[in-house]
C-alpha cells in the first residue's frame, strides 16, 4: 500500500493516549496518562437516536513509582467518561491489585492476568501498558538530569532495552556497544 494522505481523507474517529512524568521527590515520579476517544461524526444508536461527535472514552491512570526498583507504590484510576458510566466506573479500583509490581520483562503478561478480558477494562488496559515503557523513559530521563550519572544507568539499559526490538538486538551495533562501555 501507498502512504495516503490522510488530510484528504474524512476523519471519523480518534484515539489519543497522553502519558507524562512529573518529579514527586528524589525517590518517585508520577506517570499520568490519559485515554480519550472520540466520534468525529454523527453516529445512530440501533434505535435510531442520533449521538453527536464527542469523547466516549476518557479514562486516566496516575502510577507513583520508586524510581530505583520500577516499582509501582500506589495508583488511582479515574473514568470520567465512558458510554456505560455507572457499569464502567465499577472498574476503577481493578487495577489496584498491581500496586507492587515492578514495570520490568514480563509485566504485559501480569497485567493481562491480573486485568485481561471480564477482570477489567480494555480501555484501561490499554492505557497502562502503553504507560509501562513511558514510565521507563520517565525514569531514564529523572536519571539524565544529573550532571554525574551512575554505572547502574547503564546495567539499566541492559536490563531494559537488550533484545527489546530491532536496533537493541543482542547481537546488534547498540547492544555491542554497550558492552564494551560495560567493560571498560
Amino acid at each position: 500500500m501507498e502512504y495516503l494522505e490522510v488530510d484528504k481523507l474524512e476523519k471519523i474517529h480518534n484515539r489519543n493516549l497522553d502519558i507524562s512524568t512529573y518529579v514527586v521527590d528524589e525517590e518517585h515520579v508520577l506517570i499520568a496518562g490519559e485515554f480519550k476517544e472520540r466520534n468525529l461524526i454523527t453516529v445512530y444508536e440501533r434505535s435510531g437516536e442520533p449521538i453527536e461527535p464527542n469523547i466516549f472514552h476518557h479514562m486516566q491512570i496516575q502510577l507513583l513509582i520508586k524510581n530505583a526498583e520500577l516499582k509501582i507504590v500506589d495508583i488511582h484510576v479515574k473514568i470520567p467518561g465512558a458510554p456505560h458510566d455507572e457499569i464502567c466506573r465499577e472498574m476503577e479500583s481493578s487495577l489496584d491489585k498491581i500496586k507492587g509490581l515492578n514495570i520490568a520483562p514480563g509485566f504485559t503478561s501480569k497485567i493481562k492476568k491480573i486485568a485481561g478480558g471480564i477482570k477489567g477494562c480494555v480501555h484501561l488496559t490499554t492505557l497502562l501498558l502503553s504507560m509501562a515503557p513511558a514510565a521507563l523513559q520517565g525514569y531514564w530521563i529523572f536519571e539524565a538530569r544529573k550532571t554525574q550519572r551512575s554505572e547502574e544507568s547503564v546495567l539499566d539499559i541492559e536490563k531494559y532495552l537488550v533484545d527489546a526490538c530491532w536496533a537493541w538486538r543482542k547481537d546488534g551495533p547498540l547492544a555491542k556497544s554497550l558492552k564494551t562501555e560495560i567493560v571498560d
